[in-house]
């Protein structure tokens, strides 16, 4: 009887795919998956907006201003990944779909025992440096936490390490067209944190060590139980070996992984130095209004990424089989769909003042001109996702890594101009990051439009 019962179940879902248009199998997974990931997320955006109020309360607001700021100082450490998995991405998707199980394994084993051996060794690097620096006086914050950022540093570090390496198990779920897999672990992630945070509350008082420490732990904890399960049952037949790890795979990775490395540091100085820039400037204090702007107008860029992200992988299995018409039917929906972002963050706006004081309460003030900056950075961003997805996927990323390096070049300097010389305070340093995502606005579409139609050539085509 349950079987009749799901069997008719899954005949009406079909049916309404094929009504709306959904009538391919690839743009039926990956709207499974965007539905799971919309569960997914909305779980852990609950728990990440309950864990802030919390955070704040048990930590003050420099405390947990510091702790922004030394997250942020410790992600820019991800691009020692050297883009091996962004790179692994693309090649494990396109020997999953000419299905060599031998190459999947190859590539899989390589990037495990590469990155394995890169995070030790920039973790006992950063452990000799840690007795070299004042953690206080980079962080702009009082010389009394220097002992316990002295402890803490190298702590959140070495699990940083960690969870370079496992963090690839996501990946590799992604390339079995898995799209919902890190929306999961961020949802896992984000409720037992919650759970220990409350924990911490309850039996001390301001540790910004103990805070930290369970901050760090518990993202490498879950990450490591899924790599477990995964290579015990599902990926049982690829899971890593060093007599697979070769140089000759490391260059297959490497060749597309490096230009993605570039990128990525990019990124880092385009949305992680604010927070340091914030607090050099002013005070640690300043980093917290910034970062509950960032969160809030974030809604609007995790819903429309919770779209967007499975067509990377998609995209890539669909220009390996030259199906392009599937990829310009799908672009456009997510154009479609991206009309709809523009009504929201005005709403979300609209409501910016009221919902601050709901969440966070009158001990956080968040002016309105570092809102309005905010909402039309993640106006800029989503819209550059529509084209960036399917530019990662084809691997035709040189016009993309220009770009990131004049970023990289122009972002501190332009954010330092707008907030401290002319005055914009916070709100013009995202300003300045809004500035440097114009030229991509511009050109991506461009180049897009030239690879879909076969007219790509010379830099647009590499």
């Amino acid at each position: 009887m349950f079987y009749i019962e799901t069997r008719e179940v899954k005949k009406a879902i079909y049916k309404l795919y094929n009504k709306v248009g959904i009538d391919s199998q690839r743009t039926r997974n990956i709207t499974n998956h965007i539905g799971l990931s919309v569960i997914y997320k909305a779980g852990s955006i609950v728990a990440n907006f309950m864990l802030v109020p919390i955070a704040i309360n048990y930590l003050g607001n420099e405390k947990y201003g510091v702790w922004l700021t030394l997250s942020s100082f410790i992600g820019w450490f991800s691009v020692f990944d050297i883009g091996l998995g962004n790179g692994l991405r693309n090649k494990l998707t396109e020997a999953r779909t000419v299905g060599n199980k031998k190459l999947e394994k190859a590539y899989v084993s390589t990037a495990y025992y590469t990155i394995g051996v890169i995070s030790t060794v920039i973790v006992t690097i950063f452990i000799i440096v840690n007795h070299f620096i004042n953690w206080a006086t980079l962080f702009n914050t009082k010389p009394e936490l220097q002992n316990q950022l002295k402890i803490l540093m190298p702590l959140v570090f070495a699990f940083f390490g960690i969870q370079l390496l496992v963090k690839l198990i996501a990946i590799i779920y992604i390339a079995d067209r898995d799209y919902s897999i890190q929306g999961k672990i961020q949802f896992i992630t984000q409720t037992v944190l919650l759970l220990i945070l409350w924990i911490i509350t309850k039996i001390s008082t301001g540790t910004l060590l103990f805070f930290g420490a369970a901050f760090s732990a518990v993202p490498v904890i879950v990450l490591f139980l899924f790599n477990i399960i995964a290579f015990s049952k599902r990926f049982n037949d690829i899971k890593p070996n060093i007599k697979f790890c070769k140089r000759k795979y490391l260059k297959d990775i490497m060749g597309l992984g490096l230009k993605f490395f570039i990128i990525q540091i990019a990124a880092l100085v385009l949305f992680s130095t604010d927070n340091l820039i914030i607090s050099k400037l002013f005070t640690p204090a300043e980093v917290v209004p910034y970062n509950i702007a960032y969160k809030y107008f974030s809604i609007a860029t995790i819903i429309y990424t919770l779209i967007v992200t499975p067509y990377w992988s998609a995209f890539t299995e669909a220009y390996t089989k030259k199906d392009f018409s599937w990829i310009k039917s799908s672009v456009k929906n997510i154009q479609k769909i991206w009309l709809f972002i523009p009504l929201l963050l005005g709403f979300m706006l609209l409501i910016s003042g009221w919902f601050y004081n709901f969440w966070v309460g009158d001990k956080v003030n968040v002016p309105l001109s570092l809102s309005l900056a905010m909402a039309l950075f993640v106006l800029l961003m989503t819209y550059n996702m529509i084209y960036v997805y399917f530019i990662n996927g084809v691997g035709k990323i040189r016009i993309q890594l220009i770009i990131s390096i004049v970023v990289m070049i122009v972002n501190v300097p332009l954010s330092i101009l707008f907030a401290s010389i002319f005055k914009w305070g916070i709100a013009g340093v995202i300003f300045a990051s809004t500035i440097c995502l114009t030229a991509s606005v511009i050109l991506f579409p461009m180049q897009y439009n030239k690879i879909i139609n076969n007219r790509a050539e010379g830099i647009w085509n590499n």
